[in-house]
Parts: structure tokens; C-alpha cells; sequence
């Protein structure tokens, strides 16, 4: 394994790359931020997708595997702008139509729980993150912190001013 840890906790190290960067992740996402804010920057587009829903009797409510296809076929239609979604605290999901479900035995109220956003449940992962912030220390970029504090602000029907006021403090 590239690092150790627990069987079943939420590891926050994307691509396993902590063990590996030769210098502070503080540093790294200012760089990568700091690309970003170049003129006429060609961000990549980030797609977050839960394969594993689990409905209210703890099974998963999406197929999986090779229907995994029309998740994907979604992403690439937006893309190319061909798709449409509904934005949510968490950001862009696809609308009812947009999905490709035919054959499917989903009914509507497990599509319904595919696409929407449990608030509570992500109130409480984000309530993780200033954890995880901490560990970088001061070299953590003022800019994470301004994009959790949005992120809480969306959770709790805040408006961005209140969002923003929050980065402030």
C-alpha cells in the first residue's frame, strides 16, 4: 500500500499522492490555484460521482458497473453541452431527463434519492474538512478555506455574502 491506514476511514489524499509530493501540499495547491488564476486558463471540468447511494434499507441503489456507461455518457454530453442539470449546494446534478436510466428498474423515488443532496450528510463530511485544513498549516491557501466556507454557506441556504463574511473571520 503507498500509505497505511485504517480499513474503512476516509482517506483525504486524492490520487494516494501525500506520501509521494516531494514538497508541503500547501505549496502544491497554491501552485495549482495560482495556474488557474492565469488569463484564458483552461480549468479542467470535475465531475464527483457516489456509486454507492444506499437507500433506506441499506442496499445500493445504483446498478453499477456497466450502467456506470450512462453516468458517464451524461458527463460527456455536458461537456459538450448537450446535457442538461440542475445546480445543488454541492454543485451541477443531472435533471431526471438528462439521465439515460431506459431498461433500468430503478422507480422514481430511488432516481429521486440518486439526484438529490442530502444536506445533513454533507454537513457533516464538510464539517470534517478544517481537520484536514489544519494539517497544512499556515501555508494552507486562504482560497480553500473561502471555498469550504461557501460550500457550508450553500449547505445552510446561506447567501454568499454570508459565505464571504465567514471567510473573513
Amino acid at each position: 500500500a503507498a500509505a497505511e491506514n485504517k480499513v474503512g476511514e476516509l482517506r483525504r489524499d486524492p490520487f494516494a499522492m501525500l506520501p509521494f509530493c516531494g514538497y508541503h501540499m500547501g505549496d502544491y495547491f497554491a501552485h495549482w490555484l495560482k495556474i488557474g488564476e492565469r488569463k484564458g486558463a483552461q480549468l479542467p471540468k470535475i465531475f464527483f460521482v457516489n456509486w454507492f447511494r444506499k437507500d433506506e434499507n441499506g442496499k445500493f441503489v445504483w446498478p453499477g458497473f456497466g450502467d456506470n456507461s450512462r453516468v458517464l455518457a451524461w458527463i460527456v454530453d455536458r461537456l459538450e453541452g448537450r446535457a442538461d442539470a440542475v445546480e445543488t449546494p454541492i454543485g451541477l446534478l443531472p435533471t431526471k431527463a438528462a439521465l439515460d436510466v431506459s431498461g433500468l428498474s430503478l422507480t422514481d423515488a430511488q432516481l429521486d434519492l440518486l439526484l438529490t443532496v442530502d444536506k445533513a450528510v454533507w454537513a457533516e463530511e464538510a464539517a470534517l474538512i478544517p481537520a484536514h485544513y489544519a494539517s497544512f498549516g499556515s501555508r494552507l491557501p486562504a482560497e480553500l478555506n473561502r471555498q469550504y466556507a461557501a460550500l457550508q454557506a450553500r449547505l445552510s441556504g446561506a447567501s454568499a455574502a454570508d459565505a464571504a463574511q465567514v471567510a473573513a473571520e
